[in-house]
């Protein structure tokens, strides 16, 4: 956040030539090119979510970890997971949540089955007595440029699992621990608005989550939970070297003609978890760089 006045929101992190990189999933920051900015050296909070609990999913890298970045420079404490192949990429997170001042608790997790969801649930309110802000931010992808043809059983059940039973396993089991006034913010997609072909099952359950989010939003309002999404375009994290064939061109598309950086995502779940937001529930926050959605 800089203090020199408004930025132009094309040149905000001019586009690089990214060059054609390829890494297994789930991918790692440090072997990305460019290395993706979580606002490290940008974010400024100002105590918008002091003492917050939080759970964060795929806090390791990519919008996870800026996420978590961002709520505890604004006073939150951070329980979030990853995979064992993300390791690496989990201390960084810890290291960034602890110089902010508040306590980070990473947790190898797999939220693809209902006894770890529980358990991690469970391990939040072990270490926290309860549960303020739940962030459902964790997805997987795998680009299949046959479409339909290309999607076997097995990872059509994968992005299932992960996208939408794990999302439901964590809101149903973290509910009794969520006091009135606190929030869930699901992470949605363009993709569940403007679907592309060789992402057809990711783009499915990305709009089942519009419809979960705003379903759930209705059924909790009476308990005083608030439930929103943010719905990103283009972002530059681990999974898309991971999972798309063609990242040098990542993000071109986007009418501000580039990829958004995970730091531009952040400020959307904060203020989507604050008191600032207090009225609002049931909403998608559109962070698309300028493709219009419904």
């Amino acid at each position: 956040m800089s203090d020199q006045g408004p930025q132009d929101p094309t040149q905000r992190h001019p586009q690089p030539e990214f060059p054609q990189q390829d890494q297994p999933h789930p991918g790692l920051t440090e072997r990305m090119e460019p290395e993706p900015d979580h606002g490290e050296s940008s974010y400024r909070g100002s105590d918008r979510l002091k003492d917050r609990k939080t759970i964060i999913t795929g806090g390791d890298s990519g919008i996870g970890r800026a996420v978590a970045l961002a709520f505890a420079r604004e006073g939150a404490d951070v329980l979030f997971t990853y995979l064992a192949e993300e390791e690496k990429d989990a201390r960084e997170t810890v290291r960034l949540v602890e110089e902010a001042g508040r306590t980070a608790i990473p947790l190898l997790c797999d939220i693809r089955e209902e006894s770890e969801c529980r358990r991690l649930v469970d391990r939040a309110v072990s270490e926290f007595g309860r549960i303020d802000v739940l962030v459902n931010n964790a997805a997987f992808q795998m680009a299949q440029s046959e479409g339909i043809d290309g999607i076997d059983t097995e990872q059509f059940d994968r992005t299932m699992r992960t996208n939408l039973y794990g999302m439901f396993w964590l809101c149903k089991f973290s509910l009794p621990h969520i006091p009135a006034g606190g929030s869930i913010i699901n992470t949605t997609s363009v993709q569940a608005y403007k679907p592309s072909a060789h992402l057809l099952d990711y783009a499915t359950t990305k709009g089942a989550i519009v419809s979960f989010t705003q379903g759930l939003a209705q059924n909790l309002a009476e308990r005083g939970i608030r439930v929103n999404a943010v719905a990103p375009g283009p972002v530059w994290t681990p999974l898309i070297p991971a999972t798309m064939p063609d990242t040098s061109e990542f993000g071109k598309q986007s009418p501000l003609g580039r990829p958004a950086q995970p730091a531009e995502m952040a400020p959307a779940y904060v203020f989507l978890a604050s008191q600032e937001a207090s009225y609002i529930t049931a909403e998608i926050v559109n962070a698309t760089g300028g493709t219009p959605l419904p």
